[in-house]
């Protein structure tokens, strides 16, 4: 467990005279075990890593398609830092659905493998109780629905199990267009969304110490929703569960910036730091090495851990 001098008794970091204190999310159960990993969401972010098993994926346009592009993929992420592995088969945009075993197909070999060399943790990028299944068999230890539970028999698959559930916000069927999305509160409106989404989840035997939600940036939302989303993140965060930002090269930074997905870096760190300073937890990137020094500088900020190496100004000479 990292830790920090700037920490009370109670593990919350403290705050100097006339400074006011960072926020940090409510969390109900910070201490979390998924898979062989512990992770103390109090005190640190994860960073998971995108691998997309698809010949059209929204960012790296297919170069991870071929199963050994997508395992050597994996594996690099976890040499760069990444303490989680999040793998899909099918995009999330509007298009023709994926058959259930050809999704299947795509991503299990990639888990088994990726599990077979690493106890990093792996998510499945899906919303087929068939495909989490097959997945959680081959070593995933994560649901990640972007789909905002739209199978209901995948909550029976994962009650069932030990891997944990990513709930997430989107309103329209999968695969399919929704234009013109519109909230009377784009940040009340998720959060009540999330809130009821988790009721579910619970009624069905999921218990909330499995449970993580995800405001869904750009998944039926706007710029200028995400945008609000990003700096408001602390009313989804105050629903007390580990919150996930899914902020990497999405268009609402590519949009801001006039970039295309080649030059939303510096755009991404930015509205990862962001959604950190604002409760998120976990944070879903492709630059994996960039982003896990965005974290842990942020943390450290944060007071959630100890700088490495102190020197600098430290003793009778000046380094």
């Amino acid at each position: 467990m990292r830790t920090s001098p700037l920490t009370r008794s109670d593990g919350l970091p403290t705050a100097s005279t006339g400074t006011r204190p960072p926020y940090l999310p409510p969390l109900r159960i910070p201490v979390r075990r998924i898979g062989a990993r512990t992770f103390d969401f109090s005190r640190q972010v994860a960073v998971m890593a995108v691998v997309n098993r698809t010949p059209d994926s929204f960012y790296d346009r297919g170069r991870t398609f071929q199963l050994d592009a997508a395992v050597s993929a994996s594996f690099a992420a976890v040499a760069e830092g990444a303490d989680w592995v999040d793998i899909g088969g099918a995009p999330f945009a509007p298009g023709a659905p994926i058959p259930v075993d050809e999704e299947a197909e795509r991503v299990v070999p990639v888990i088994a493998e990726l599990r077979a060399g690493s106890d990093v943790v792996i998510s499945v990028d899906t919303f087929h109780a068939q495909v989490a299944r097959d997945a959680i068999r081959a070593g995933a230890t994560v649901v990640n629905d972007t789909t905002g539970l739209s199978d209901a028999a995948l909550l029976a698959i994962v009650a069932d199990s030990e891997a944990t559930l990513v709930i997430t916000h989107s309103l329209a069927a999968p695969r399919t267009q929704y234009p013109r999305p519109h909230y009377e509160d784009v940040a009340v409106d998720v959060a009540r969304f999330l809130s009821e989404r988790v009721d579910r989840a619970m009624a069905a035997g999921v218990p909330e110490e499995r449970i993580i939600v995800d405001p869904g940036h750009d998944l039926n939302k706007n710029t200028l929703q995400s945008l609000e989303l990003t700096r408001r993140l602390s009313e989804i965060a105050d629903l007390g569960f580990p919150t996930l930002a899914a902020v990497s090269n999405k268009d609402f930074i590519g949009e801001t910036l006039q970039a295309d997905r080649a030059a939303r870096l510096e755009g991404s760190i930015a509205a990862a730091v962001v959604s950190i300073m604002n409760g998120a937890r976990i944070i879903r990137m492709h630059n994996v090495a960039a982003s896990v020094a965005a974290a842990r500088m942020t943390e450290a900020i944060l007071g959630l851990w100890t700088p490495q190496g102190l020197r600098h100004n430290m003793g009778e000479a000046n380094e």
